[in-house]
């Protein structure tokens, strides 16, 4: 049985629970093994806060030790500080599988391929090697300080790294949709609440949520994020005629701003673009759409309102949340 590959993989579902939650940095997910036993599996969750690795070390502390930590992990200098504070040889007999290269990079956090060494681990295991070139080296870092290391080259690892490596040059398009299990769109809510929820941590951190101007002057929609009591997302909304009325909500929320364009020019510019909307936002963007989020409902509706096109996909991942079924897919088309 090919465990080096299982073991990535659990690191992939982990970190596909917060695919574009990260922006803009990567989604990461990382494994511990403890002697062969899987001692932690954790993914960075938030941009600024701790790795993808050093969440997952100090998982494989409290499984270890049996003891737990008074300090908020997600604070990264703290995490690294309180790992460094622990024996020398803590970890000696642990291996850390990684989605993406130990970034050798000092930022908001600090390195973790510094903080691997150190801290001694006997093997890490790689997915996929980091793109940018300023953040890339964690490789050599470790095998210049004797840690054996091996690049997987994981297919689904490279698959989890392509919105990021798209972000670096252009908008990354993510299209949004909520369907019944019989295809049926608008009229309401129909997803589970935490899959709004889910919906509404992208809107947080999206360059821009893009909505079609038929969309909003039917729909009449506030587009924030009341679910998370986050900020609102800055809005773009495509219109040929630009006529709008001013009372609709989403025009009323503090804080965001709110443009009115008949072009689509700005997608050339490196960003997370979220589209929400209906089949003729879908047919106006299907060019530059990369992925597809998909909320299916468990829910037959009588409604008639669906996406009228002849396309086919690819599933890239799927997950329960909540009531609903979460689907990526893309086009039949990649990069990697």
């Amino acid at each position: 049985m090919d465990f080096e590959n299982i073991y990535m993989s659990l690191a992939v579902k982990e970190a596909f629970k917060y695919q574009f939650i990260t922006y803009p940095n990567p989604a990461v997910g990382s494994v511990v093994l403890y002697k062969g036993a899987i001692v932690a599996i954790e993914a960075h969750q938030k941009a600024g806060t701790s790795h993808a690795e050093v969440l997952a070390l100090l998982s494989a502390y409290r499984q270890i030790s049996g003891k737990s930590i008074d300090f908020d992990r997600f604070n990264a200098i703290l995490a690294h500080n309180f790992l460094l504070s622990l024996p020398k040889d803590f970890f000696k007999e642990c291996s850390i599988y990684v989605t993406l290269e130990p970034c050798s990079h000092v930022g908001k956090t600090p390195s973790c391929a510094n903080l691997i060494t150190t801290l001694g681990l006997k093997e890490v295991i790689i997915g996929a090697k980091d793109p940018i070139k300023s953040h890339s080296g964690g490789i050599d870092i470790l095998e210049e300080c004797g840690i054996r290391v091996k690049f997987l080259d994981s297919y689904e690892a490279k698959v989890l790294l392509e919105p990021f490596i798209i972000w670096q040059d252009r908008a990354f398009v993510l299209f949004k949709l909520a369907q019944t299990i019989n295809g049926q769109i608008g009229g309401g809510y129909i997803s589970s609440k935490n899959s709004l929820k889910h919906t509404h941590k992208i809107r947080e951190v999206c360059s821009s949520l893009l909505i079609g101007g038929n969309t909003v002057r039917v729909d009449r929609p506030t587009l924030d994020c009341r679910f998370i009591n986050a900020k609102a997302p800055n809005v773009i909304i495509y219109s040929k005629s630009g006529k709008l009325e001013s009372s609709i909500p989403l025009f009323s929320v503090e804080g965001r701003e709110v443009k009115i364009s008949s072009k689509l020019d700005f997608l050339d510019k490196p960003s997370l673009i979220l589209v929400e909307g209906g089949d003729g936002m879908f047919k106006a963007i299907k060019d530059k759409i990369d992925w597809f989020l998909n909320y299916q409902a468990p829910k037959i509706a009588k409604k008639s309102v669906s996406y009228y096109s002849d396309i086919e996909l690819e599933f890239i991942n799927a997950s329960i949340v909540g009531d609903d079924l979460r689907i990526y897919s893309r086009f039949k088309t990649t990069i990697i």
